[in-house]
């Protein structure tokens, strides 16, 4: 579909290249079942990379990053139409208002309880039917210098899936030439609720639609994980990672851990735990990185860094066959990774996890990044990693 409407091109050039320069288009993608239209912004880095981006629930569409020969591919996964993506909330998209999962039938904050719109077992997932992944964003648009960049801007009412609080929520996308993509979450409220912003991407830097990422290495900068029961809730036991195949902390391929016979692992069906990362600061306030994944037949790598305190790693367990990506290729179990940044699941529940609670008058912010570099391929030696 042909590109209609220019929200900002031309953004500030960097100072190497002056032919190189940032912009941000936009077209309409399609409508909704109930017929509002829903956009696609394309985000370019003048560089190489470019990332498509959807005001539906920010799902991001593509990440299109050249490997060490050059060669472009898309490495996110996407759902193959807007309908697909209607039936299937939260996929590469935004979620909230409350990331991961909340259990006991709801939330007490100063004495008040508050019932959420959970289900059958008393549990609210990725902030409920309805969350943030599948509402219709306000696109704004913003300018970074160096950088293309769209605001999402989305107001949740109180009582919103039972939420206390009307909460304004915007979320900043940007792409530079380094070939980071950035996301900046900013949140008030009118009064006291919890809130836990990530964002549910897919990677697969062998491309999308390519397969497995069992080949993939990963490392995730962490020494503790938040134990968790059966049905994914944690039981507020914080375990060291050493000894366990979810001992990340040097670059590790990803299929034998997932295969590993560690009780951890073999009830999830693979990764999906939340890890205490560490987050201090690098010289000259770069966010901390955090994880890093590299692909060694391509030579792609990506450097994710964030301020939260814990990443829940996904390895997309729950794909069966039956999702079909923009190829109409079947997704299944192991396709793709994600890397969500945030809070521990039901922190509200267990005093030693951090808080999510959030006051009027207070600001969440919070911010996130994915650099993509071309490496050596079929090295175990990844730069920045």
């Amino acid at each position: 579909m042909r590109l209609r409407r220019l929200l900002w091109l031309g953004a500030a050039l960097a100072a190497a290249s002056p032919a190189a320069a940032q912009s941000v288009t936009s077209r309409e993608f399609g409508r909704l079942s109930d017929g509002r239209k829903v956009h696609e912004y394309l985000l370019d880095s003048g560089t190489g990379m470019r990332v498509r981006l959807l005001d539906y629930g920010g799902i991001i569409r593509a990440v299109e990053v050249p490997d060490q020969r050059g060669h472009n591919a898309n490495v996110a996964l996407s759902l193959a139409s807007l309908a697909d993506h209607e039936k299937r909330p939260n996929f590469s998209a935004i979620i909230g208002r409350y990331a991961n999962r909340l259990s006991g039938g709801g939330v007490a904050i100063d004495g008040v309880f508050y019932k959420l719109a959970t289900n059958e077992r008393g549990v609210i997932s990725h902030g409920g039917a309805g969350g943030f992944g599948q509402k219709l964003w306000q696109a704004v648009p913003v300018r970074i210098s160096g950088r293309a960049a769209v605001m999402l801007r989305l107001t949740s009412p109180a009582g919103d899936n039972g939420f206390p609080g009307t909460l304004l929520t915007e979320v900043t996308f940007s792409v530079g030439r380094d070939h980071t993509l950035r996301l900046d979450y900013r949140a008030t409220t009118d009064a006291p609720t919890v809130v836990n912003l990530t964002h549910h991407a897919f990677f697969n830097l062998a491309g999308a639609g390519t397969g497995s990422i069992d080949r993939h290495w990963i490392r995730v900068l962490a020494d503790r994980f938040m134990v968790r029961d059966p049905s994914g809730l944690p039981t507020g036991e914080i375990r060291t990672v050493a000894g366990s195949a979810l001992d990340l902390r040097h670059l590790t391929e990803i299929g034998p851990r997932l295969r590993a016979s560690d009780p951890q692992v073999v009830t999830a069906r693979g990764f999906d735990h939340n890890f205490e990362v560490r987050t201090q600061r690098s010289k000259g306030g770069k966010l901390p990185l955090v994880a890093c994944l590299y692909d060694p037949g391509s030579g792609r790598a990506m450097l994710v860094r964030t301020d939260q305190p814990g990443i829940q790693l996904y390895s997309a367990n729950g794909f069966d066959g039956t999702l079909k990506g923009d190829a109409s290729l079947s997704l299944r179990q192991g396709d793709g990774i994600a890397f969500e940044t945030q809070h521990p699941a039901d922190s509200p529940r267990h005093r030693n996890f951090p808080t999510t609670l959030l006051r009027p008058g207070q600001v969440f912010t919070t911010s996130t990044s994915f650099t993509f570099i071309a490496a050596k391929p079929h090295s175990r030696i990844v730069p920045g990693c």
